[in-house]
Order: C-alpha cells, then structure tokens, then sequence
C-alpha cells in the first residue's frame, strides 16, 4: 500500500485495536448507484474480507434524485453484529456529488480520525466547499469532534472516470473506498463486482471493472485542510436543521410533514434539468402542485379572468429535484424543461414561508451533466435499464 494511505485508518487495523466496529457512511443523491455500492461493500466484507459485516440504505419514498445515505459495518468474525442503527460517527465518509458538501448533516459526526472520500469536479485539487464550509469541524456540537478536529481527505474525478469507462460513478467509488480501507489489491473487490453485475448485466461487467480500478488507483490525498477551522453554523440560524430525539418528537412519533422532503436541501439533487414557469399559459389548474412530491408549487389567493381563487406565483427551486412530474402533466405547456446551468437567475422563483429553512446557498450548488453523457446513454440503451 502506497504512502496515500495511512494503515492506523484502515479496516483491519482498526479491528486489529479492539474497535468494536469499523463504520462506513455513503452520502449520494439518488441515481448514482450508492445502495448497490453499499450492498456491495456489505457483502464483500462476508464473502471475501473474512468479517462479519452488515448494510443498509435510507432514502424516501422519491428515491431517484433525493439524498441517499448507506452504512456498512463490519466487525472481527467472532462477533455478531446486533446493532441496526445509522451510523452516527463513521470511519469511513463517502460523498458522491460535490454539491453536498454545502450540506451540514453530510458531516455529521465526523473527527479527527474519520478518512472522507469526495467526488471530484474535473481538474479540482481541492473542492471550494472545502473552504466554504471550513470543514474541519463540521459539526454544531452533537459529536465528540474537537476544535482542531480535521480528518484526513481524499478525492478523485469520479464523474469523469465513469463517463471515459463507461461504467457508473457507484463502482468507481466503490474502487475508491476499498483502496482507503486498506484493502492491497482488488481481487476481492473484482469478485464481488462479478457476484453482483456479472449474471444480470454481462455487457457492462468489463467496464464496470475498468471504472473500479481506476477508482481505486487514481483516488488521491487532499491536503493543506489542517488550515481551516471549525464552521460556524451557529451563525448561520436560516440553515439550521431541526433535529428531533425522544425528549421533542411529535406525540406518537407523527411526522407533520409526510410525502415530503421538506427539511433536505434538493438542490444538489437535480440530474441537469430543472421545470421553467411561463406565467402567461398558465390556467391555474392545481395539476402541478397535486403531482410534485416535495411542495414546490406556491399558490395564493388572487384573481383569474375576473374570478377569484388560487393563483399560482411560481416555484421553490430550493425544494426542487427536477423530476419534472409537474411538465409531464402540465396540460397547456406553462411547465416546460429547462438545462439548469442555462437559468442561473430562475424566473418566478419564490421561497416557501411554512418550510422549516431557507438556505441562501441553493443557486450555487450547480447541476449534474451525468444525464446529458455518453455513459448514461450507453446504460439506457442496454436491456434492463441502468445498472
């Protein structure tokens, strides 16, 4: 193992000291393949690193282009794993898309000895959310980080890799963590990638193994992050996200705000495309709010030739995740489809009062061209859709 990694980090030193677990968390938007990578990642630990292990996913009922979370434990073989919680203080961070750094939950937990790996924009040495949110501490005080808690960083051009391999960005993260937990070759992880993609997707398999082991050679250290210090979120009170324990949750354990998404930030979500309003077609039928998953349309009482009712002002692009539900059912065209990084200044955009936070950082997180790619086209049009 080259110098890039350090051995105190990896998987089985960590076990080797007597921790209990050695915990991994994926933080991906939906579409980007990160419960198949944790599946994957849970079952080569059984199969082929000779531990016990465990994994599983979080996401919504939406669950193409909202935030995804996975976690995988492993723990020496002797021990079984009788802990099915979400992984709080993670060894291992895996962030999928940039964007979501600006996102405080991302770092939830993380210290001085978690390892993160960041997927990279094209010919970046260093992520400007890096600097943005000052990450060395992330935290507002819920984790057992220290002031000068910075953690160890790495990055590589996982888009990019996917895109020349034609495989997905899941595997090439994929290459990218086995080699940052410590793992010598990739023989385990070429097997577990044959076990899962081999039999149902045969064509891609080769690819699919080009993009691991580029993952898995061109991940590299980020360094000089020792020189920022912790984020302030405290000061930044229209982003605070509210977090509910025993001692403040609903009676009963109700969720007031079911069906939606409303307290995520989905804008580094959007795959490229966003829904554009033109103000002068529209009828006002109420089709648009009906079908939008995650409260966006907002509509206020006002006039409509001549009659009075609930006319529709515009759109939260902060609570938008482009699936374009809305344009699809729009039935005089007033909602159509729009490339997002042409629309930087969003025509009729209007903020949604009852929501629980207002981020001003939304219009920065700019979108993904993995839609517009040759290595999405290349997975539509093979049979079974993407792998």
């Amino acid at each position: 193992m080259e110098q890039l990694v350090d051995s105190r980090m990896g998987l089985k030193s960590k076990l080797k000291s007597g921790k209990e677990y050695y915990e991994i968390r994926l933080e991906s938007i939906g579409g980007l393949g990160a419960n198949l990578c944790g599946k994957m990642l849970g079952e080569l630990g059984v199969k082929y690193l000779d531990v016990n292990s465990s994994s599983f996913s979080s996401y919504g009922s939406e669950k193409t282009g909202t935030p995804v979370k996975g976690f995988i434990r492993y723990c020496n073989k002797e021990k079984e794993i009788r802990v099915h919680s979400p992984i709080v203080e993670p060894d291992l961070l895996v962030v999928f898309h940039q964007a979501l750094l600006k996102d405080a939950s991302v770092w939830k937990g993380c210290g001085r000895d978690t390892a993160v790996i960041i997927a990279l924009e094209p010919g970046q040495e260093q992520p400007e959310q890096l600097q943005e949110l000052k990450m060395s501490g992330h935290q507002t005080g819920e984790s057992n980080t220290t002031e000068d808690s910075s953690g160890i960083y790495y990055g590589l051009e996982a888009q990019k890799i996917a895109m020349e391999t034609h495989s997905r960005i899941n595997v090439v993260m994929l290459g990218a963590a086995l080699k940052i937990m410590g793992i010598e070759n990739l023989d385990a992880g070429e097997q577990i990638c044959k076990d899962t993609l081999g039999k149902k997707y045969p064509d891609a398999l080769k690819n699919n193994l080009e993009g691991m082991r580029r993952g898995y050679e061109e991940v590299r250290r980020i360094e000089n992050t020792e020189k920022y210090k912790k984020a302030d979120m405290g000061a930044q009170s229209n982003q605070k996200q509210q977090e509910w324990g025993y001692a403040n949750a609903p009676i009963g354990g109700i969720n007031p705000r079911f069906g939606s998404t409303v307290i995520a930030d989905l804008s580094p979500s959007r795959q490229g495309y966003i829904p554009l309003f033109i103000k002068e077609r529209c009828i006002n039928c109420g089709l648009c709010h009906s079908v939008c998953p995650d409260m966006v349309f907002q509509f206020k009482k006002g006039e409509y030739k001549g009659r009075e009712m609930m006319v529709n002002q515009g759109l939260d692009y902060y609570h938008c995740k482009g699936c374009l539900r809305c344009v699809d059912v729009c039935p005089v065209n007033a909602l159509v489809r729009g490339v997002e990084a042409e629309h930087s200044n969003k025509e009729y955009f209007m903020s949604n009062q009852e929501l629980l936070r207002m981020p001003e950082y939304y219009e920065e997180a700019g979108p993904d061209g993995y839609i517009t790619s040759e290595s999405y086209l290349t997975e539509k049009r093979m049979e079974g859709g993407e792998v």
